[in-house]
């Protein structure tokens, strides 16, 4: 496919030239169809005269009409679509009249979705839990814009928005923006701070709402409201103590919405409204920490954004090292550290099985010349990006000598993009002047940006945690049933956090002696697995029973795939029935039968994880 533009590898729009500064949307949600129709006028801002045309990015998009506003005229603009790529999308042209000055230009182009549009997903009635209502909903990140509306689908363009969409009168209707008005059927919105299009966020459905505190509520649907207020009832908590660390909160509003069980990631970081899974409700809090990762994108995503998603890291290593000081302050050093030694576990586990056989992705920067941000999705930006910069923080001085430089870089990137570079250089400005630039000579980027497999150094962390579930770990997979039946250790009380770390690690041993359906029973019978509601345990235990090939299970394996569609669950479950001959054709066959209920990018993220496989 080559590098479709030279600011960014997956998209055809030319920042360098011309920049969106403003759209203005106008949709009728048809449910009928499954399509949005209506128009986006974007204020673009040319920056050369001449320009022969503007190039937007597009998939799957109906062109009406284009024209060009000026002084209550409107002038024809003659448009082209070429240069399709699969699964990526296609260069919309906009030929510009000669003579075109450079400065301001409106555009409206009139327009209309696919019934199959890769960044929207349309909810029967009968697939929501109130089972009388439809449900639409998005998710742009990283580049599924361009299928809502024709636009500069790159994080190097940030633009304001407003909107107004007309739907079914008995459903509610969120953006990632601010409400400007709900009448019948009716509701606007604006979005005073420039985004990019990747935080476009739309959701529709018959949804409540409860408050969590001022300017700051709760929507779901009716069954599931109560329930989501309460685990997540300490988020002005997290975004008092984000504030404490990155400064002021700029986007006004903080809501949640607890999106239906099909939304493909844990959460989603639109600005106003973050969208969250309904599989991190476990009924004690154990998996609210996602809240916390979700806040601290309003400032590492949000706010200072990756100029394109090769540097991915800037934006999800920022958010989970900001994230775990989220943690650390509001429960402690041993659970700050033992936050980090769990996703160092998953890291370990990503870089075993998802990439084993694409080393390439391991590395912090990765090359997106031949694939898009889609192919290339893993913990290991998340997780290498944020340690290394607790690597840096270590070498510098600590979190009072860094976390100053951080709130440095943050105002000096507000509302800006950046790459790698960026980030160097301003950290290299910061200390330049002080006892701590001789430490950073130490740091080898080349290394750290572009070594393949886990960070090169790991800081030490208090273990004291991790201890137990390690141990856990070591006699289940060592120990036969007889001896684990009389093992105190086995017996003792363990946390949520444990018993996650003590499954995801025992999922590590290449050998575990004995796994067979009794050891898997008394497993389910220790810890009391079968009536856990947390949902990383039952996954991991699910993988678990894949493991020990325990076809009396299949049953429970499909039902627990086919609960929840998030990546993070469907895409290891997927790969390890297939890698079991007799489950093989049984796992397939699900798969075809779920996939039309999936979003885009999860059903062809699946389709090609098994395609590699079944190979």
């Amino acid at each position: 496919m080559g590098r479709l533009g030279t600011v960014d590898p997956n998209s055809y729009a030319e920042p360098d030239r011309v920049t969106t500064v403003h759209s203005s949307l106008k949709w009728i949600v048809d449910f009928d169809n499954t399509k949005l129709h209506g128009s986006v006028t974007h204020r673009f801002n040319l920056l050369e005269s001449d320009l022969p045309a503007i190039i937007l990015d597009v998939r799957d998009i109906t062109i009406k009409d284009v024209v060009i506003l000026s002084n209550n005229n409107s002038t024809p603009v003659n448009y082209f679509i070429t240069d399709s790529v699969v699964d990526i999308g296609s260069k919309l042209t906009l030929e510009l009249p000669e003579g075109t000055v450079k400065g301001e230009l409106l555009v409206q182009i009139n327009y209309e979705t696919a019934n199959t549009a890769s960044g929207l997903l349309w909810l029967t009635p009968e697939q929501t839990l109130g089972k009388k209502h439809p449900y639409m909903f998005s998710q742009c990140q990283p580049i599924h814009a361009r299928s809502l509306l024709p636009c500069q689908d790159t994080p190097a363009v940030k633009f304001t928005y407003d909107s107004s969409i007309e739907h079914p009168k008995e459903l509610t209707t969120l953006m990632s923006a601010l409400v400007l008005g709900r009448n019948e059927g009716i509701s606007s919105f604006e979005q005073p701070i420039p985004i990019p299009a990747y935080l476009l966020a739309i959701a529709i459905g018959k949804l409540v709402t409860r408050p969590l505190g001022p300017n700051s509520n709760i929507w779901g649907e009716e069954d599931i409201i109560e329930e989501a207020a309460q685990e997540f009832s300490e988020t002005l908590n997290m975004l008092k103590v984000a504030t404490d660390i990155c400064g002021p909160y700029v986007w006004t509003q903080y809501d949640l919405l607890v999106m239906p069980p099909s939304f493909p990631y844990g959460g989603m970081e639109n600005p106003c409204l973050t969208f969250v899974t309904p599989t991190v409700i476990a009924g004690d809090k154990s998996l609210a920490d996602v809240i916390a990762h979700e806040l601290a994108h309003s400032w590492t995503g949000n706010l200072v954004t990756n100029r394109n998603f090769e540097h991915f890291w800037l934006n999800e290593g920022f958010t989970v090292f900001i994230e775990t000081k989220i943690v650390g302050r509001m429960r402690g050093t041993k659970e700050k550290d033992f936050h980090m030694i769990r996703i160092l576990t998953e890291l370990r586990e990503c870089i075993r099985t998802q990439l084993a056989n694409k080393p390439e992705l391991t590395k912090l920067v990765v090359d997106l010349s031949n694939c898009g941000p889609d192919d290339v999705f893993s913990v290991v930006p998340y997780v290498k990006g944020s340690i290394f910069l607790l690597y840096i923080e270590d070498l510098v001085g600590g979190p009072e000598v860094f976390e100053p430089f951080l709130l440095f870089y943050l105002q000096k990137y507000a509302y800006k993009s950046v790459v790698s570079d960026d980030f160097k250089s301003t950290l290299e400005e910061y200390f330049s002047k002080t006892d701590k630039q001789n430490n950073l000579k130490k740091i080898d980027w080349n290394l750290w940006l572009n070594q393949e497999g886990m960070p090169p150094i790991i800081p030490k962390f208090d273990e004291t945690l991790a201890n137990i579930s390690k141990e856990l770990a070591l006699l289940w997979s060592s120990k036969k049933l007889i001896e684990l039946e009389n093992n105190e250790t086995v017996k003792e009380n363990i946390s949520s956090h444990q018993l996650i770390d003590f499954l995801g690690r025992l999922i590590e041993y290449e050998d575990i002696v004995d796994l067979n359906e009794e050891k898997i029973d008394f497993l389910e019978y220790t810890y009391n697995l079968k009536n856990s509601k947390n949902s990383e345990v039952k996954f991991r235990f699910i993988r678990l029973c894949i493991r020990a090939k325990l076809m009396n299970r299949m049953d429970d394996i499909i039902a627990f795939a086919n609960s929840n569609f998030r990546m993070k669950f469907c895409r290891p479950i997927y790969s390890d029935l297939v890698n079991w001959p007799e489950a093989k054709q049984i796992a397939l066959m699900n798969f075809d039968s779920v996939k039309n209920q999936m979003m885009t990018l999860c059903s062809q993220t699946i389709s090609k994880d098994l395609d590699l496989l079944v190979k």
